[in-house]
């Protein structure tokens, strides 16, 4: 029997079949274009991720028997909003996890209704990510187009209702819309009314590998899958990639290296750290995670060597990089090209370099990038350090592990071993894995983990250089606070 995952992505969405003992038999991948109508502004159609499912799907099934076909996962982008009117029609192009148009709209929801409000009803405060303050600012800039919002979701439940028919989301996602009660479980009366929406606006709430319905008939003869085929509510991108990597359930750790970068820590029972300086979600195994978020992380490394240096050639760039350098560079890098959101929670912040001498050099500034990603994900893992959260070990996936000298880097800086599965595609695979769940071929999402992520290789972190990542830490921590008063005065 063959299962489904669908990643919707920011750039693409990508399908992967999978056969109920975890063999990957196939991927494939469909672009769209995101529309950035004015600067922080960052939007896409739901159609386009309907049209890319729509492709490849029967592209992924292509040579295989698609009667086998027995689940449906998808997991996405968080935070995106997509309205639809009362007859299920999108009112307007969502808003994504990436705009930033919504800062006056989080300083309302922060300071003026409060942060600790904010926390006892959500267990987290507002950044400019979050769905809740795109309500805000939809019901102040576009009031018409508000007033005829009959349903709001996240993008991979356009995509499950499309496919079934069924209004619904899942835990793990509904946790980044500011509008759910964290530990309860529950939309949160008080956060639906301060966003002027009613319960029936808001989907379904269900667990990730909690059967959905099925995929209508007349879309399963167009996809050409069998009839019966059932969905699972699937999750988050970042939930669904702590599956696929086997990061499930307290002691457990799984950072992703994408454009952006999280680290995912699941937590025994419902934690909040004191500060709200990391996010406290559900997690899709149906438990509960801190997580922290770094706007930029392989986009950082893009941009610096295909817009700044102006090539493509990746392992070039870090070949000159002198292992001698490790743990001695004396550049620094800021990774706050599109703000912060954790901890810092800030979308004013900007990317710096700091301590350049007439004597630094490319490889120089190269190191200091990928440095300074794994400084900022350091900064997250503290926070949870300080709540006595043991992380002794992480899982890693994302496009940036293709880097062996950057897994290396991020070991050293957090001081743990890094463990890579086989399974590049997490987010994908733990949503195909969520599925097998829902069909009863596992009677858990930690069993099903437990037999189906195996171990690739694990990078170890060399001892001779923690100790000095550990002084240059503390120098880059201290460069945000006295940077943070000019960057409020900046454009």
């Amino acid at each position: 029997m063959y299962f489904i995952g669908i990643d919707i992505g920011t750039s693409a969405t990508k399908l992967l079949l999978m056969d109920e003992k975890g063999s990957v038999l196939r991927l494939v991948q469909k672009t769209y274009p995101t529309c950035f109508l004015e600067p922080g502004w960052s939007e896409q159609s739901p159609e386009s991720w309907w049209k890319a499912v729509c492709a490849g799907i029967p592209e992924l099934l292509d040579g295989f028997d698609a009667g086998e076909v027995k689940g449906m996962g998808a997991c996405g982008q968080m935070h995106g909003l997509v309205t639809l009117d009362k007859s299920d029609r999108i009112i307007r192009p969502a808003i994504l996890w990436n705009d930033s148009r919504t800062r006056y709209q989080v300083d309302y929801l922060n300071h003026d209704v409060g942060r600790a409000t904010l926390a006892r009803h959500t267990g987290n405060v507002a950044y400019t990510g979050f769905t809740a303050p795109k309500l805000l600012w939809m019901r102040e800039e576009e009031p018409e187009n508000f007033g005829r919002v009959a349903r709001m979701m996240l993008p991979k439940d356009y995509v499950n209702y499309r496919l079934t028919g069924v209004h619904s989301t899942d835990f793990s996602d509904a946790s980044g819309t500011l509008l759910l009660d964290v530990e309860h479980k529950r939309w949160s009366k008080t956060m639906l009314s301060i966003c002027g929406l009613r319960e029936r606006q808001v989907p379904e709430l269900f667990e990730s590998s909690e059967v959905i319905g099925e995929v209508m008939p007349d879309v399963a003869d167009a996809l050409g899958l069998p009839h019966g085929v059932k969905v699972c509510a699937g999750a988050g991108d970042n939930a669904a990639a702590a599956v696929g990597t086997g990061s499930v359930g307290a002691g457990h750790c799984n950072i992703v290296m994408g454009t952006a970068g999280t680290i995912l820590i699941p937590t025994e029972g419902y934690l909040c750290d004191k500060e709200n300086q990391l996010h406290a979600f559900c997690s899709a195994d149906g438990g509960w995670n801190l997580m922290g978020c770094i706007l930029s992380a392989a986009g950082c490394a893009r941009w610096w060597v295909e817009d700044v240096v102006g090539t493509g050639d990746y392992p070039s760039e870090e070949e000159r990089i002198q292992e001698s350098n490790l743990g001695q560079n004396g550049v620094y890098f800021l990774p706050y090209l599109m703000g912060e959101r954790t901890p810092h929670n800030d979308p004013r912040a900007r990317g710096a370099f700091v301590g350049m001498r007439m004597d630094t050099t490319r490889a120089d500034m190269t190191q200091a990038v990928l440095e300074g990603v794994a400084f900022a994900l350091r900064d997250c893992l503290q926070v949870a350090r300080a709540e006595e959260v043991d992380v002794n070990a992480s899982t890693i996936c994302g496009g940036g592990t293709h880097s062996r000298l950057w897994n290396s880097i991020v070991a050293d800086i957090l001081g743990i071993p890094l463990i890579i599965t086989q399974t590049e595609q997490a987010p994908a695979f733990g949503a195909a894995m969520l599925a097998s769940v829902a069909c009863g071929v596992y009677p858990s999402v930690k069993d099903c983990s437990r037999r189906l992520v195996h171990l690739k290789e694990t990078v170890w972190p060399d001892r001779r250089i923690i100790a000095s990542y550990q002084g240059h830490y503390f120098t880059w921590h201290q460069m945000y606070p006295a940077l943070k008063g000019i960057y409020q005065q900046m454009l």
